[in-house]
């Protein structure tokens, strides 16, 4: 049911499935895999979909309905309650490893920050006369300057999104 009603409102939306796909940011194959019956969309994709084809989502999944009865309510009612919180769920797992994320970025940074201050670039003292010598401080001097150039603002930006990440009570 699902997939007919995807293609003949697509197509009474005057849209290819390239089109669809495009506003629905997928490839056109996923629309045709959908329309074939081949696999279905996700409960996000759905509500995408519905948006898109300015359709309900009742309409999409073949939903009649028509002056619902109080048990065809609280059905309903309870349907979208474990609907949302399973998006609920879902975005509160995505925030948060998005934060520790962000926080293992910091104490990476931090602790090289530390380590070259500690080394206090001990390759500046290195006879470059020995070719292995000179390519390895080469290589460790353009990594502390580009460090030390890259890294605060890294930090910075960071810093922002752990603090917007963080869970509002």
């Amino acid at each position: 049911m699902l997939k007919e009603n995807i293609k003949s409102i697509r197509k009474s939306r005057g849209l290819s499935q390239e089109e669809l796909a495009i506003k629905l940011n997928v490839v056109r194959q996923t629309i045709s895999k959908w329309e074939q019956g081949l696999s279905v969309p996700d409960s996000e994709m759905l509500i995408s979909i519905s948006e898109v084809l300015e359709t309900p989502v009742s309409t999409l999944l073949g939903e009649n309905i028509s002056e619902p009865k109080v048990d065809d309510l609280k059905a309903i009612s309870e349907k979208l309650e474990i609907i949302n919180l399973q998006l609920s769920q879902r975005k509160n797992a995505k925030r948060k490893m998005i934060r520790w994320t962000l926080i293992s970025l910091c104490t990476i940074i931090v602790i090289i920050f530390i380590s070259l201050i500690l080394l206090n670039s001990p390759y500046l003292n290195w006879d470059y006369n020995d070719p292995e010598n000179a390519v390895l401080g080469v290589a460790f001097h353009s990594f502390e300057w580009l460090f030390i150039r890259i890294a605060p603002i890294i930090l910075i930006v960071s810093i922002i999104g752990i603090v917007l990440t963080q869970k509002k009570d």
